[in-house]
């Protein structure tokens, strides 16, 4: 077993420092290899430590231009740090060079949302929602932004989706409400759908105001 191994099996049992270690050891053993280095980026950055994590990556990507995950850690590291024109090209290189996971789609339709980029953003939600069609929180980002976007019978869908896997979700519930108000005449649909949100979840002022106004509205 050698020391990137030996590391990887330490993280697994949440033995962070005797990880760090061997990874070190592995780095220095073969400091040509990308390999540790993506290790310990990974390490420092799922211990929340951006700014250690951040030069491993880097050096990971100056070893092998190719190294998908390197791109893909850092990529987070950036989307983190709210630097998403970054990110966003660092997720497309990470996605050229075979990180072709719906986590990756979705963390590069994030990037374009939160640059105002709403049209690019889209086909990447899109693809994510493809990979991974049981996974409620990137089905519900996708129809949030269906929705921004007027496309509301696939909107209506997505949530509709989240709801019948989940008839807890708040979110999915505030969202068909909001769509229901702004797309239809289907007043009661959507008085339901807010009405479960702030049920569900008494803090939720938003979804209890809207209720509000739409029942005091005569509409």
């Amino acid at each position: 077993m050698n020391y990137n191994e030996i590391g990887i099996t330490a993280l697994q049992d949440g033995a962070y420092e005797k990880a760090v270690e061997a990874f070190m050891k592995a780095v220095e053993e073969d400091p040509e290899n990308a390999v540790g280095f993506i290790n310990l980026g990974n390490v420092f950055a799922s211990l929340g430590d951006a700014e250690r994590a951040e030069p491993f990556f880097q050096k990971a990507i100056t070893l092998d231009t190719e190294a998908g995950t390197a791109f893909y850690g850092l990529a987070n590291l950036y989307y983190n740090k709210e630097r998403y024109e970054e990110a966003t090209k660092l997720y497309e290189r990470a996605i050229r060079q075979g990180v072709d996971e719906a986590d990756a789609y979705f963390m590069l339709g994030k990037s374009l949302e939160r640059s105002n980029k709403d049209k690019l953003a889209l086909p990447y939600l899109q693809r994510a929602a493809e990979l991974s069609t049981e996974d409620l929180e990137i089905r519900l980002s996708y129809g949030i932004l269906l929705s921004k976007m007027e496309l509301f019978p696939q909107a209506a869908d997505e949530f509709r989706y989240i709801i019948e896997n989940d008839e807890e979700n708040v979110d999915a519930h505030y969202n068909m409400g909001i769509l229901y108000a702004v797309s239809t005449n289907r007043k009661e649909d959507a008085l339901h759908h807010l009405e479960k949100a702030f049920t569900i979840d008494p803090e939720h002022i938003e979804a209890r105001n809207i209720y509000n106004m739409i029942e005091q509205s005569g509409n």
